[in-house]
Formats: structure tokens, C-alpha cells, sequence
């Protein structure tokens, strides 16, 4: 394999097993989407509650300074098509961009830097658009044989003629994130209070809505690192519950409000393994990329069931679940941005041997 002579600092890093060094200073363009900027255009809290802070921003730029890049900060979408436009370009984007309307919205950003060639991290625009809904991921982990509990996808409330599905059942947007559009009422004990709560959500976000099988059991989050093959799950951290929480229920209200009504820890033995197997094979099946998180649930019986994946977990350094649970297995924030970067890049070298090969 010949690659190409470039300019090298003295920095070692392995890809795909190859030592490599690493250009010099890579420059990183930072992809994302500020909340307070929509908070001042009247969008609400919750509708913005998928966005970033300006700390998170912070914390990211400034960790990738500190492992040796060069780093631009983009923005959103309608400031990366102004600088593609103006015929700027960057060696790889960190892209942690939500998008903030339509199904595809988390699509978007990787399918603009597909168009110019440009390289980046976390999944591809194929995937951010199954995954974002969360009844198509599920449609296909089931027909692969992952554990999930039984679901229909409600476009209007005639879907709901005839349902087989047994009460109490979990009603939530198809394609929100950080617990929008879940409350106490999700969870519904008949066939009147269904169809209440799915009008109303239909009406709200304007997206079909999922209903499902309640999963009554311990409810966890599994963060994985790589792709592919090389991806490897993290220990299963566990959301408990504590008594001033409303329910059982992870809502919006209570991971906005999480260090009051919410407790994590690790989990392993035999379940917390099972809990990894199960994850690691929804995020190769899915075909996501890098970093993220899937949440699983147990069911009656025990059993972890999938819940939903994120492929583009928060990364708040303090407050976001990724970091919270390499915290917690004594993973760093450097070493977890690293990790993700480490793999972005593997995957860019993989595509440049390929090139140079043919």
C-alpha cells in the first residue's frame, strides 16, 4: 500500500493497527447547534432541549486543541453552506449537529459533507435517518432478532383500529430525543386514554408516534466506542429512580432535572454482560459509527430489551450520559473524545488505502 508523502510532526498513533503519524495540525471544523441561538428566535425549552450549550462547545474545542488539532467552530447548517460556498474546507468536521426540523434533520450536515468530500465523525446520513426514528430502528433490530418489545407506529389515529397490543403500553414522538414529548402520561392503561395522548402528540410534534409494550423492568444505558468490528460497549450504567422522580417514568422534567431525581451506577456480573452483548449487536446491525449510546430496558422476565440508540450522544463534559458513564468506568473526557476522533480517522485512512490501491 503507497501512501503519500505528507507533512508529519512527531506525534505516534496507531490506525487500523498501522503506526501512522499524524499531519500536521490537522485543522477540525466543529459542527453543532447552540440552543441559547433558538431560545432567542422563541423556540421553546423543550423543543430545543436536543441542543448544545456553549459549554459543551468549550469543553470540546478545547480538548481537541489539547490532542493536538487545529480546530474552526462551523456551526449549524446554514453557516456550513455559507463556508462550502465560499470554498472552505477542512481535514476532518466533529460533528455533533441535532438539526432542527424534519425527520431527516440529524441527516443533513453528513449528507452536505458527503456532496464535498469532507470527512467526519459519528454515523452517515443513512443512518442518522433510521436511527432518529425510532420505529424504523426498531422494525429493523426485531427482523435481525434483537430484543424489542412489541410496537406499532401510529401516522394517524386509525392505526390505532384494531390494536393487539397489550395494556399498559409506552407512547412517545417517533423521532425525539432527551425525553421530549414523555411524560407521566406515556404510560396508558386503555383504549380512550390511547388515543388522547396520541392525538395530542401527533398534533404537537407532527410526526407519527410509537406505541409499545411497557417494559416494566430496570432501565439502563449502554455507551459503545468504535465501529464496526473494532466497536467495543462500555459497562451498562443504570438510571435509578429516586423517590421524588415521577414514576418510573425517564421524562423530559427529569433528565432536564436528573441530579435531583436521578441516581447512575455501573452494572456487571451476568446481566450488566448481557446488557453489552445486546447493545454491541443493535449498534453493528444499525451500522453506527464512532461514539454513542443505546438504552435497553428489562422485561417482565428480566430480559434486556432495546430501547432506543443515539448515535449522537450529548457530550457536555459533565451533564450528558456518555460522560457521565465513562466517569464512572474511569474513562476521561480527553480519552473518550480521542477514541471518537481515533476512529473517525481510521476509517478516513481506510477510504485514502483504498483510493491509492485502485
Amino acid at each position: 500500500m503507497n501512501i503519500p508523502t505528507t507533512v508529519y510532526n512527531s506525534t505516534i498513533f496507531k490506525i487500523t493497527g498501522i503506526k501512522q503519524k499524524r499531519p500536521e495540525k490537522m485543522r477540525v471544523g466543529l459542527t453543532y447547534d447552540l440552543q441559547e441561538e433558538y431560545l432567542a428566535k422563541n423556540y421553546s425549552p423543550e423543543e430545543t432541549a436536543e441542543l448544545d450549550s456553549p459549554e459543551t462547545i468549550d469543553a470540546l474545542e478545547q480538548t481537541l486543541r489539547t490532542l493536538g488539532y487545529d480546530t474552526v467552530r462551523i456551526g449549524g447548517i446554514e453557516s456550513l453552506v455559507g463556508k462550502l460556498a465560499a470554498g472552505e474546507s477542512w481535514d476532518m468536521v466533529f460533528n455533533i449537529s441535532e438539526g432542527m426540523h424534519g425527520l431527516g434533520r440529524e441527516a443533513q450536515i453528513p449528507a452536505l459533507l458527503d456532496a464535498y468530500r469532507i470527512p467526519y465523525t459519528f454515523s452517515d446520513p443513512l443512518v442518522l435517518g433510521i436511527t432518529l426514528h425510532k420505529g424504523i430502528s426498531k422494525h429493523i433490530l426485531k427482523n435481525m432478532g434483537i430484543a424489542t418489545a412489541d410496537f406499532v407506529v401510529v401516522n394517524t389515529l386509525s392505526d390505532l383500529d384494531g390494536l393487539s397490543l397489550t395494556f399498559p403500553l409506552f407512547v412517545k414522538p417517533a423521532a425525539e430525543g432527551t425525553g421530549k414529548g414523555i411524560s407521566s402520561r406515556s404510560l396508558v392503561h386503555g383504549e380512550a386514554e390511547l388515543r388522547e395522548i396520541c392525538g395530542e402528540l401527533l398534533s404537537e410534534f407532527r410526526q407519527p408516534v410509537l406505541v409499545e409494550t411497557f417494559l416494566p423492568g430496570r432501565e439502563f444505558t449502554v455507551g459503545v466506542l468504535g465501529t464496526g468490528a473494532g466497536a467495543r460497549a462500555l459497562k451498562p450504567m443504570e438510571v435509578v429512580f429516586r423517590g421524588e422522580a415521577p414514576g418510573v417514568i425517564y421524562s423530559y422534567e427529569t433528565k432536564k432535572n436528573y441530579r435531583e431525581r436521578v441516581e447512575y451506577s455501573l452494572i456487571t456480573g451476568e446481566l450488566g454482560k448481557a446488557c453489552e452483548d445486546l447493545a454491541l449487536a443493535a449498534w453493528r446491525v444499525l451500522g453506527c459509527r464512532d461514539g454513542g449510546r443505546i438504552d435497553l430496558r428489562l422485561d417482565s422476565e428480566g430480559r434486556p430489551n432495546f430501547i432506543e440508540v443515539n448515535p449522537l450522544a450529548g457530550l457536555h463534559p459533565v451533564d450528558s450520559d456518555l460522560p457521565i458513564l465513562c466517569r464512572l468506568s474511569g474513562i476521561s473526557y480527553e480519552t473518550l473524545i480521542k477514541e471518537i476522533m481515533n476512529s473517525a480517522l481510521a476509517r478516513q485512512h481506510k477510504v485514502k488505502a483504498a483510493l491509492y490501491e485502485t
